[in-house]
Protein backbone atom coordinates (compact mmCIF):
# COMPACT_ATOMS: atom_id res chain seq x y z
CA UNK A 1 0.00 0.00 0.00
CA UNK A 2 1.47 3.28 -1.14
CA UNK A 3 2.32 6.07 1.78
CA UNK A 4 0.57 9.15 1.10
CA UNK A 5 2.45 10.81 4.49
CA UNK A 6 3.70 13.35 1.69
CA UNK A 7 1.02 13.46 -0.33
CA UNK A 8 0.92 11.90 -4.16
CA UNK A 9 4.25 12.97 -5.26
CA UNK A 10 5.86 11.42 -1.31
CA UNK A 11 8.88 12.98 0.10
CA UNK A 12 11.02 15.09 -2.20
CA UNK A 13 13.53 17.63 -1.34
CA UNK A 14 11.62 20.55 -1.86
CA UNK A 15 10.37 19.46 1.61
CA UNK A 16 13.81 20.44 2.83
CA UNK A 17 14.88 24.11 4.22
CA UNK A 18 18.57 25.25 4.58
CA UNK A 19 20.75 22.71 5.92
CA UNK A 20 23.35 25.39 7.09
CA UNK A 21 25.39 24.34 10.05
CA UNK A 22 24.68 20.57 9.91
CA UNK A 23 27.42 18.12 8.70
CA UNK A 24 26.70 14.84 7.09
CA UNK A 25 29.20 11.82 6.87
CA UNK A 26 28.60 9.55 3.54
CA UNK A 27 30.68 6.65 2.44
CA UNK A 28 30.40 5.93 -0.94
CA UNK A 29 29.67 9.67 -1.91
CA UNK A 30 31.66 9.81 -5.23
CA UNK A 31 29.37 8.24 -7.63
CA UNK A 32 25.79 7.41 -7.86
CA UNK A 33 23.22 7.79 -5.07
CA UNK A 34 25.90 8.52 -2.56
CA UNK A 35 27.33 11.51 -4.84
CA UNK A 36 23.48 12.73 -5.80
CA UNK A 37 22.73 13.18 -2.20
CA UNK A 38 25.40 15.12 -1.42
CA UNK A 39 24.44 17.19 -4.36
CA UNK A 40 21.19 17.78 -2.30
CA UNK A 41 22.60 18.36 0.94
CA UNK A 42 25.59 20.80 -0.53
CA UNK A 43 22.43 22.68 -2.20
CA UNK A 44 20.98 23.39 1.01
CA UNK A 45 23.86 24.40 2.46
CA UNK A 46 25.07 21.65 4.48
CA UNK A 47 28.63 20.75 5.44
CA UNK A 48 29.70 17.12 3.83
CA UNK A 49 31.87 14.77 4.32
CA UNK A 50 32.60 11.70 1.62
CA UNK A 51 34.20 8.82 3.10
CA UNK A 52 35.68 6.89 -0.06
CA UNK A 53 37.68 4.26 -1.32
CA UNK A 54 39.26 6.16 -4.74
CA UNK A 55 41.29 9.07 -3.77
CA UNK A 56 41.39 10.20 -7.62
CA UNK A 57 37.30 9.58 -7.84
CA UNK A 58 36.89 11.60 -4.99
CA UNK A 59 38.95 14.69 -5.77
CA UNK A 60 37.45 14.87 -9.13
CA UNK A 61 33.61 14.63 -7.51
CA UNK A 62 34.64 17.40 -5.08
CA UNK A 63 36.19 19.49 -7.68
CA UNK A 64 33.21 18.57 -9.35
CA UNK A 65 30.57 19.67 -6.78
CA UNK A 66 32.73 23.18 -5.81
CA UNK A 67 32.17 23.63 -9.56
CA UNK A 68 28.22 23.30 -9.18
CA UNK A 69 27.90 24.91 -5.72
CA UNK A 70 31.01 27.29 -5.88
CA UNK A 71 34.33 27.19 -4.34
CA UNK A 72 32.95 27.98 -0.80
CA UNK A 73 30.78 24.77 -0.99
CA UNK A 74 32.00 22.79 2.33
CA UNK A 75 32.69 19.36 1.01
CA UNK A 76 35.83 16.85 1.56
CA UNK A 77 36.59 13.46 1.25
CA UNK A 78 38.49 11.23 3.72
CA UNK A 79 40.10 7.97 2.18
CA UNK A 80 38.41 4.87 3.52
CA UNK A 81 37.56 1.44 2.32
CA UNK A 82 35.47 -0.58 4.20
CA UNK A 83 36.78 -3.87 2.99
CA UNK A 84 39.72 -3.16 5.33
CA UNK A 85 39.03 -2.46 8.83
CA UNK A 86 42.17 -1.11 9.44
CA UNK A 87 41.45 1.53 6.93
CA UNK A 88 37.90 2.02 8.60
CA UNK A 89 39.55 2.64 11.62
CA UNK A 90 42.22 5.08 10.39
CA UNK A 91 39.60 6.82 8.51
CA UNK A 92 37.53 7.08 11.90
CA UNK A 93 40.41 8.86 13.50
CA UNK A 94 40.60 11.36 10.70
CA UNK A 95 36.97 12.22 11.46
CA UNK A 96 37.12 12.54 14.84
CA UNK A 97 40.03 14.76 14.93
CA UNK A 98 38.40 16.93 11.78
CA UNK A 99 34.46 16.89 11.76
CA UNK A 100 33.23 18.51 15.24
CA UNK A 101 29.92 17.26 14.83
CA UNK A 102 28.00 14.69 13.31
CA UNK A 103 24.05 15.01 12.04
CA UNK A 104 24.02 12.11 10.11
CA UNK A 105 26.59 9.48 9.15
CA UNK A 106 24.89 7.70 5.92
CA UNK A 107 25.87 4.10 5.32
CA UNK A 108 25.46 4.47 1.71
CA UNK A 109 28.33 2.25 0.16
CA UNK A 110 28.21 -0.92 -1.03
CA UNK A 111 29.24 -3.88 -3.34
CA UNK A 112 26.71 -6.15 -5.03
CA UNK A 113 26.33 -9.53 -6.95
CA UNK A 114 30.06 -10.60 -6.90
CA UNK A 115 30.17 -13.37 -8.79
CA UNK A 116 32.72 -15.82 -7.42
CA UNK A 117 33.97 -16.10 -3.60
CA UNK A 118 35.89 -13.46 -2.38
CA UNK A 119 37.60 -12.20 0.60
CA UNK A 120 38.24 -9.04 2.50
CA UNK A 121 41.82 -8.14 4.09
CA UNK A 122 40.46 -9.69 7.09
CA UNK A 123 39.04 -12.66 6.07
CA UNK A 124 35.32 -12.37 5.43
CA UNK A 125 33.37 -12.91 1.94
CA UNK A 126 33.66 -9.88 0.25
CA UNK A 127 30.45 -8.83 0.39
CA UNK A 128 29.69 -9.06 4.21
CA UNK A 129 32.67 -7.94 4.76
CA UNK A 130 32.04 -4.39 2.90
CA UNK A 131 28.41 -3.80 3.22
CA UNK A 132 27.89 -5.01 6.80
CA UNK A 133 30.94 -5.33 8.83
CA UNK A 134 32.59 -1.98 7.64
CA UNK A 135 29.92 0.24 8.32
CA UNK A 136 29.26 -2.01 11.54
CA UNK A 137 32.48 -0.99 12.94
CA UNK A 138 32.80 2.72 11.21
CA UNK A 139 29.40 3.52 13.41
CA UNK A 140 30.66 1.97 16.60
CA UNK A 141 33.74 4.00 16.28
CA UNK A 142 31.80 7.13 15.50
CA UNK A 143 28.80 6.40 17.84
CA UNK A 144 29.40 9.01 20.64
CA UNK A 145 30.53 12.02 18.28
CA UNK A 146 27.03 11.21 16.41
CA UNK A 147 25.47 10.85 20.29
CA UNK A 148 26.72 13.85 21.20
CA UNK A 149 25.27 15.95 18.16
CA UNK A 150 21.89 13.99 18.55
CA UNK A 151 22.15 12.68 15.30
CA UNK A 152 21.34 10.22 13.20
CA UNK A 153 22.58 6.67 11.28
CA UNK A 154 21.03 5.93 8.02
CA UNK A 155 22.03 2.57 6.49
CA UNK A 156 20.90 2.43 3.14
CA UNK A 157 19.63 -1.26 2.38
CA UNK A 158 18.26 -3.07 -0.18
CA UNK A 159 14.76 -5.13 -1.42
CA UNK A 160 17.96 -8.23 -1.87
CA UNK A 161 17.25 -8.66 1.89
CA UNK A 162 14.36 -10.73 0.66
CA UNK A 163 16.22 -13.11 -1.31
CA UNK A 164 18.12 -16.06 -0.07
CA UNK A 165 17.64 -17.46 2.62
CA UNK A 166 16.35 -14.69 4.55
CA UNK A 167 18.32 -15.22 8.00
CA UNK A 168 21.97 -15.31 8.71
CA UNK A 169 23.78 -18.30 7.81
CA UNK A 170 25.48 -18.36 11.23
CA UNK A 171 27.35 -21.88 10.25
CA UNK A 172 29.05 -21.00 6.86
CA UNK A 173 28.74 -17.25 6.97
CA UNK A 174 31.46 -16.89 4.32
CA UNK A 175 29.83 -19.07 2.05
CA UNK A 176 32.53 -21.18 1.28
CA UNK A 177 29.95 -24.01 0.90
CA UNK A 178 27.99 -23.59 -2.30
CA UNK A 179 28.85 -19.61 -2.79
CA UNK A 180 25.71 -17.69 -4.73
CA UNK A 181 26.44 -14.00 -5.70
CA UNK A 182 22.57 -13.36 -4.68
CA UNK A 183 22.62 -15.52 -1.81
CA UNK A 184 25.45 -13.70 -0.23
CA UNK A 185 24.79 -10.16 -0.98
CA UNK A 186 21.19 -11.00 -0.03
CA UNK A 187 22.61 -12.00 3.94
CA UNK A 188 24.86 -8.32 3.59
CA UNK A 189 22.02 -6.42 3.22
CA UNK A 190 20.41 -8.39 5.25
CA UNK A 191 23.07 -8.07 8.31
CA UNK A 192 22.99 -4.43 7.60
CA UNK A 193 18.71 -4.38 8.42
CA UNK A 194 19.34 -6.33 11.29
CA UNK A 195 22.87 -4.54 12.84
CA UNK A 196 20.29 -1.18 12.45
CA UNK A 197 16.88 -2.69 14.28
CA UNK A 198 19.15 -4.33 16.87
CA UNK A 199 21.03 -0.69 17.27
CA UNK A 200 17.52 0.88 17.82
CA UNK A 201 16.73 -1.41 20.83
CA UNK A 202 20.37 -0.45 22.62
CA UNK A 203 19.60 2.72 21.81
CA UNK A 204 16.75 3.01 23.36
CA UNK A 205 17.67 1.12 26.32
CA UNK A 206 20.45 2.96 27.01
CA UNK A 207 18.42 6.49 27.16
CA UNK A 208 20.78 7.83 24.21
CA UNK A 209 20.28 10.66 21.74
CA UNK A 210 20.35 8.76 18.31
CA UNK A 211 18.10 8.14 15.52
CA UNK A 212 18.46 5.21 13.15
CA UNK A 213 16.76 4.75 10.16
CA UNK A 214 16.87 2.38 7.45
CA UNK A 215 16.12 2.89 3.95
CA UNK A 216 16.69 1.74 0.43
CA UNK A 217 16.73 3.31 -3.16
CA UNK A 218 14.66 0.97 -5.39
CA UNK A 219 15.90 0.31 -8.43
CA UNK A 220 17.89 3.14 -9.34
CA UNK A 221 20.83 3.55 -11.82
CA UNK A 222 23.85 3.36 -10.29
CA UNK A 223 27.14 1.86 -10.73
CA UNK A 224 26.53 -0.56 -8.04
CA UNK A 225 26.11 -3.34 -10.24
CA UNK A 226 28.33 -2.59 -13.07
CA UNK A 227 31.07 -2.07 -10.82
CA UNK A 228 30.97 -5.06 -9.21
CA UNK A 229 28.86 -7.77 -10.99
CA UNK A 230 29.54 -10.45 -13.26
CA UNK A 231 29.43 -9.87 -17.02
CA UNK A 232 26.14 -11.55 -17.52
CA UNK A 233 24.82 -9.12 -14.73
CA UNK A 234 26.35 -6.40 -15.90
CA UNK A 235 24.55 -6.44 -19.16
CA UNK A 236 21.17 -7.72 -17.74
CA UNK A 237 21.22 -4.52 -15.88
CA UNK A 238 22.93 -2.67 -18.07
CA UNK A 239 19.19 -3.51 -20.35
CA UNK A 240 17.25 -2.92 -17.24
CA UNK A 241 18.61 0.54 -17.18
CA UNK A 242 17.06 1.64 -20.68
CA UNK A 243 13.59 0.05 -18.97
CA UNK A 244 11.24 2.97 -17.19
CA UNK A 245 11.46 0.47 -14.37
CA UNK A 246 15.03 2.27 -13.35
CA UNK A 247 14.74 5.14 -11.75
CA UNK A 248 17.33 7.65 -11.81
CA UNK A 249 20.16 7.91 -9.07
CA UNK A 250 19.30 11.37 -8.32
CA UNK A 251 15.79 9.99 -7.43
CA UNK A 252 17.50 6.74 -5.55
CA UNK A 253 18.70 9.19 -3.16
CA UNK A 254 15.70 10.64 -1.95
CA UNK A 255 15.36 7.92 0.75
CA UNK A 256 18.25 8.37 2.51
CA UNK A 257 17.98 12.19 2.38
CA UNK A 258 14.75 11.96 3.94
CA UNK A 259 15.91 9.78 6.24
CA UNK A 260 18.64 12.06 7.22
CA UNK A 261 16.96 15.43 7.71
CA UNK A 262 13.21 14.04 7.57
CA UNK A 263 11.14 14.54 11.66
CA UNK A 264 9.25 12.13 12.81
CA UNK A 265 9.86 9.39 11.02
CA UNK A 266 9.43 5.58 12.01
CA UNK A 267 12.25 3.92 13.25
CA UNK A 268 11.29 0.17 12.89
CA UNK A 269 10.48 0.32 9.37
CA UNK A 270 11.68 0.46 5.83
CA UNK A 271 11.53 4.02 3.64
CA UNK A 272 11.87 4.30 0.12
CA UNK A 273 9.72 3.99 -3.07
CA UNK A 274 6.11 3.02 -2.65
CA UNK A 275 5.54 2.68 -5.95
CA UNK A 276 5.36 -1.00 -7.99
CA UNK A 277 7.22 -3.47 -5.70
CA UNK A 278 8.59 -0.76 -4.14
CA UNK A 279 11.41 -0.13 -7.05
CA UNK A 280 10.42 2.92 -7.78
CA UNK A 281 7.20 5.73 -7.57
CA UNK A 282 6.73 8.24 -4.32
CA UNK A 283 9.39 8.14 -1.81
CA UNK A 284 7.59 7.21 1.63
CA UNK A 285 7.40 4.40 4.23
CA UNK A 286 7.53 0.91 2.54
CA UNK A 287 6.80 -2.48 3.56
CA UNK A 288 8.88 -4.30 6.29
CA UNK A 289 9.15 -8.43 6.13
CA UNK A 290 9.78 -9.62 9.74
CA UNK A 291 12.35 -11.76 9.44
CA UNK A 292 14.07 -8.27 8.79
CA UNK A 293 13.73 -8.02 12.65
CA UNK A 294 14.00 -11.48 14.23
CA UNK A 295 15.45 -10.82 17.97
CA UNK A 296 17.26 -13.73 18.43
CA UNK A 297 19.28 -13.26 15.23
CA UNK A 298 19.80 -9.94 15.79
CA UNK A 299 21.16 -10.50 18.84
CA UNK A 300 23.63 -12.98 17.70
CA UNK A 301 24.67 -11.00 14.88
CA UNK A 302 25.57 -8.36 16.90
CA UNK A 303 27.37 -10.13 19.11
CA UNK A 304 29.33 -12.10 16.13
CA UNK A 305 30.14 -8.89 14.68
CA UNK A 306 31.73 -6.95 17.42
CA UNK A 307 33.63 -9.91 17.97
CA UNK A 308 34.75 -10.10 14.32
CA UNK A 309 35.28 -6.54 13.82
CA UNK A 310 36.79 -5.89 17.25
CA UNK A 311 34.82 -3.07 17.52
CA UNK A 312 32.93 -3.11 21.12
CA UNK A 313 30.29 -0.55 21.04
CA UNK A 314 29.72 2.02 24.38
CA UNK A 315 26.00 1.07 24.36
Amino acid sequence: MADTAFGPKGWTPERLGTLAGKTFVITGANAGAGFQAARILLSKAAKVVMLNRSAGKSAAAVQGLKQEFGPGAEVSFIRMDLADLASVRAASEEVLKTVPQIDALICNAAIAQVPDQNLTKDGFESQLGTNHYGHFALSGLLFDRIEASQGRIVVVASLGYKMGIRTIQFDDMNWDTAYSANAAYSQSKLAQMMFAYELQDRVKAAGKSVEVYVCHPGASATSLISTSGGRMTRFAWWLMTKTPLVQSANKGAYPEVMCATEDGLQQRALHGPTGWMQTGGPVGTGTLDPHAHDKPVMTRLWDLSEQATGVRWSI
